[in-house]
């Protein structure tokens, strides 16, 4: 079987030819899934993609042209595709429901205590000669937090594990807790979450048109003026005017997330100038700089996440080919 794999890093290109088991022919593509390189698949069995590719009815359907009707995702999140005209062009959809939860827990972890701390802001202003201890590094220790994790699945109970670790307390909001997640969380309701918690991190999945702008002013309004709010979920789930306005008036200490709106525009591209990057919320998050620290989708860009990822598709593929089907399928609900 002849898979075009799109948006394959340089550095990922050695993972995918060590791992492959299967002995599949791999064409890699190291642009994202567009309407322009869509034709690299043309002769090829499967599609494997990865977040910001588009995945939407004219692309399926150019696929549906060349008779492929595997059309995977290495990623979790499936909102990049058109599950509807998916469904009826008759093309199979299988993700990877999980890989090495440290990997993004890591980052998220790693934006608050910089956050905290300080450390950017700090970093930036000796590299400029200035090594003067200003009043706006003074902190609180990390066992001294309160942290609030904000839909604790595997990421989020494993960032709960860090922090504990730490001596902080940690508290944690799910409609679904579970008992690996108990070992390291305590739940509590949502209002209590957002009221007590000097560091909140996001991790809950992304479903269009039901939880965009999840965190709102009003969400942000009842978080305390000295807590710095995480996300590493998706950019959808927060309302990037509300969080840019909340740092600048103080609402909110700071803003650190590993993801933005408008990601298949932005991501994978360098900009010249801040001015080109073709979202104005963006730019107003940039400008509040250290205050807000963003990071380019990174969070999954482990060896371990990596290979995770590579393996679970690889088997997603060969369980499709051998029964007809995957246990990692996405069907459209509708």
């Amino acid at each position: 079987m002849k898979i075009a794999c799109y948006g394959v890093r340089p550095l990922e290109e050695a993972y995918f030819k060590k791992l492959n088991r299967y002995n599949y022919d791999l064409k890699l593509v190291p642009e994202y899934l567009n309407h322009d390189n869509v034709t690299e698949s043309e002769g090829c069995d499967a599609v494997l993609v990865r977040g910001n590719c588009v995945c939407d009815r004219q692309n399926l359907t150019k696929f549906q042209s060349y008779g492929i009707k595997l059309v995977f995702t290495r990623t979790v999140g499936f909102n990049h595709y058109d599950l509807k005209a998916a469904k009826e062009l008759g093309i199979n959809i299988s993700r990877v429901p999980n890989y090495s939860p440290y990997a993004v827990a890591n980052l998220a972890f790693t934006l608050g205590c910089s956050l905290v701390r300080h450390v950017t802001q700090a970093a930036n202003q000796v590299q400029a000669g200035d090594f003067t201890v200003e009043p706006a590094y003074f902190a609180n220790e990390f066992q001294t937090l309160t942290v609030g994790i904000f839909g604790a699945g595997k990421i989020g109970a494993i960032e709960g594990k860090l922090w504990r670790a730490m001596g902080a307390r940690v508290l944690a909001y799910d409609p679904y807790p579970s008992d690996f997640a108990k070992q390291y969380v305590e739940f509590v309701n949502q209002a209590d979450l957002i009221a007590q918690s000097d560091v909140i991190s996001v991790h809950v999945p992304y479903f269009p048109g039901k939880n965009e702008n999840l965190v709102n002013a009003a969400f942000l309004k009842q978080m305390k003026p000295t807590a710095y709010l995480v996300n590493t979920a998706r950019g959808e789930l927060a309302d990037t005017v509300a969080v840019a306005e909340a740092v600048k008036s103080g609402t909110i200490a700071g803003y650190g997330a590993d993801v933005v709106i408008d990601e298949t525009k932005i991501n994978g591209h360098h900009f010249a100038n801040i001015a080109d990057i073709p979202n104005a919320g963006v730019r107003e998050l940039m400008g509040l700089y250290p205050r807000v620290l963003l990071t380019p989708h990174m969070g999954s860009f482990t060896e371990q996440a990596l290979s995770d990822m590579i393996s679970i598709s690889y088997d997603n593929f060969h369980e499709m080919l051998t029964t007809g089907r995957t246990k990692n399928m996405v069907s459209y609900q509708g």
